[in-house]
């Protein structure tokens, strides 16, 4: 009977699993995909927005070679949080399900089944996409992740989106010479794009260097071309790749499979404000999947302190040793 298993081997989840063994309680990390799998899938260049310092986790220092670091100096980081602190976690194994027992509960994975007293789930939002729910979007031309611009060059490319994500991305596939074209379904970039992005990806727009369709959706994609819904009618574009950078979704289909309900237009799992305890007795979220579709409302640097709350919960309810 383990004392507290972790779902999600994230930033977060790593607090929780450092808490815990601070705490000597007897957890496991379980993890679908890597360590810090969302990182990992985050483009190749990439800059955070935050600073090191409010990225760290664990009392490791954070250094990195200017103010905010990158997605390479993040992945170098969290290892290193993971081998200082020797944490225990199972990779490349996805939950499956939840189910009570007399005293605590079974958590069954697509490797294991396990018995523990507790549950912290910290899934982040970053490994399930918003998809266009559009023909063609199954075709291997359309991606909705991005790693790095080579494979583009020479390439028409549209970009669908126009938060922070999809400037990045049509900003670099043009400076490496791709064909950007954007289709924006507001009238405008989106005003939370990165202070330094904004300008540039406005003043491209502008020179006509980067076309932007405004205010269009994307009607269908097919092997060769892509169709627009524009104020002004359809549009057909010749189309090489489709960049589908419309964001990213908690995974609501394991926490329902968890049994952990949802409340609201935001789908916010429910929780006790201060404990972070779901529906569920000693079942807890961490981390951005605790807001829901809100997911612009959490981030590292201030879920960081959900671990000690976490923990600090089950020693008060006598999970530990202390």
């Amino acid at each position: 009977m383990l004392d507290l298993i972790i779902i999600g081997a994230g930033p977060i989840g790593l607090a929780c699993a450092i808490e815990a063994k601070k705490a000597e309680l007897n957890y496991l990390i379980i993890e679908k995909g890597v360590l810090v799998n969302s990182l990992f899938n985050f483009p190749s260049n990439m800059t955070f927005f935050s600073t090191s310092q409010l990225l760290e986790i664990g009392d490791v220092p954070f250094i990195s070679h200017n103010d905010k670091p990158t997605r390479r100096e993040s992945l170098e980081y969290y290892r290193r949080v993971y081998d200082s602190w020797q944490l225990k976690a199972h990779f490349y194994e996805s939950v499956e399900s939840l189910s009570p027992l007399t005293e605590g509960y079974e958590l069954t994975t697509s490797k294991n089944v396990y018995q523990t007293k507790g549950v912290a789930v910290a899934t982040g939002f970053y490994d399930t996409i918003r998809k266009l729910n559009i023909p063609g979007e199954q075709l291997p031309k359309v991606k909705h992740y991005y790693k790095e611009p080579h494979p583009y060059i020479g390439q028409k490319v549209l970009v669908v989106g126009a938060a922070n994500s999809a400037c990045d991305v049509a900003l670099e596939l043009y400076y490496k010479g791709a064909e950007v074209t954007m289709a924006i379904r507001k009238p405008e970039i989106n005003t939370r794009v990165k202070y330094w992005i904004k300008p540039n990806i406005e003043n491209r727009i502008k020179e006509g260097t980067i076309k932007a369709y405004f205010n269009t959706t994307v009607e269908e994609i097919t092997e060769n071309r892509v169709v627009l819904v524009t104020p002004e009618g359809k549009v057909e574009l010749e189309n090489d790749f489709v960049m589908a950078m419309t964001g990213y979704l908690p995974n609501f289909q394991l926490l329902e499979k968890l049994g952990i309900q949802l409340e609201g237009e935001y789908k916010r799992p429910i929780q006790h404000t201060e404990t972070l305890e779901t529906n569920l007795p000693n079942v807890y979220v961490a981390g951005v999947v605790s807001a829901g579709l809100q997911t612009s409302k959490l981030f590292i640097e201030n879920t960081r302190i959900h671990a000690a709350m976490i923990v600090g919960e089950l020693v008060n309810r006598g999970l530990c040793k202390k």
